[in-house]
């Protein structure tokens, strides 16, 4: 028998493609997420959003850090007994500041007071609201539920309006300070505070056409929101 001689085998091979940009992405997103969560782990604050947007559950498990005892606050803090009239919390010398021709608006009672100035495309919202041992027997725990109920829906508010959400401090026992987009050129600065039993929302809104400019505005506008509540709570505090 006759062998043949061996011949070499060549195997057809090819390179596998590479992954699709859309798969890329894909597997890049992940990435980020952990490395947004890590760099906000290191700061000691993460914003959750909101589990159960319908209601119940748990609202926000990033306030923990900031409450501190509420339990002491609520035993030993003395409480607000009584809200000012709507517009008595801010001064007439910083309502000139911000609105100097501003028209005034207000409404309220003896636990909700809210006082609106506005002049032209801008305008400044204070709301008050008061929990007293007249309505409920746990003034400061109902009012810290209150402050946790508006921190939930600020979470749940679309991530697109949402240029910045994030505890403040400096104003009363704990706050928050949001920067949104209202739709078209507005945009909002707020602070959310609770002073013992009572809570307080500044809002601070102008209207910015050129998108590029909202974001230059935002420290000025969260800035004088910031501002109008450190003055609200010394208002309340004197009562």
């Amino acid at each position: 028998m006759v062998q043949r001689p061996s011949e070499p085998f060549h195997r057809i091979y090819s390179t596998p493609e590479p992954p699709s940009q859309i798969r890329v992405a894909r597997l890049l997103k992940p990435v980020a997420v952990v490395a947004a969560l890590a760099a906000a782990g290191a700061l000691g604050f993460l914003v959750v959003p909101d589990a159960d947007r319908g209601g119940g559950g748990e609202k926000a498990a990033a306030l923990g850090h900031l409450h501190g005892d509420r339990g002491e606050q609520a035993s030993s803090a003395p409480m607000v007994t009584k809200l000012p009239s709507p517009c008595a919390t801010v001064s007439e010398a910083t309502v000139e500041q911000a609105l100097p021709k501003a028209k005034r608006r207000q409404d309220g009672n003896s636990t909700l007071t809210t006082c609106t100035y506005s002049e032209g495309s801008r305008w400044l919202r204070v709301e008050a609201r008061l929990y007293t041992p007249d309505n409920t027997a746990t003034p400061v725990q109902d009012a810290a539920s209150r402050y946790d109920e508006r921190w939930a829906q600020a979470q749940s508010t679309p991530l697109e309006r949402t240029i910045r959400l994030e505890p403040h401090r400096g104003v009363g026992d704990e706050a928050y300070r949001w920067f949104r987009t209202e739709g078209g050129p507005d945009v909002v600065g707020e602070v959310t505070a609770r002073t013992r039993n009572a809570v307080l929302t500044v809002s601070y809104g102008e209207r910015v056409p050129d998108e590029g400019e909202r974001y230059e505005r935002e420290h000025a506008i969260l800035g004088r929101a910031a501002a109008v509540a450190r003055e609200v709570v010394t208002a309340l505090n004197r009562f």
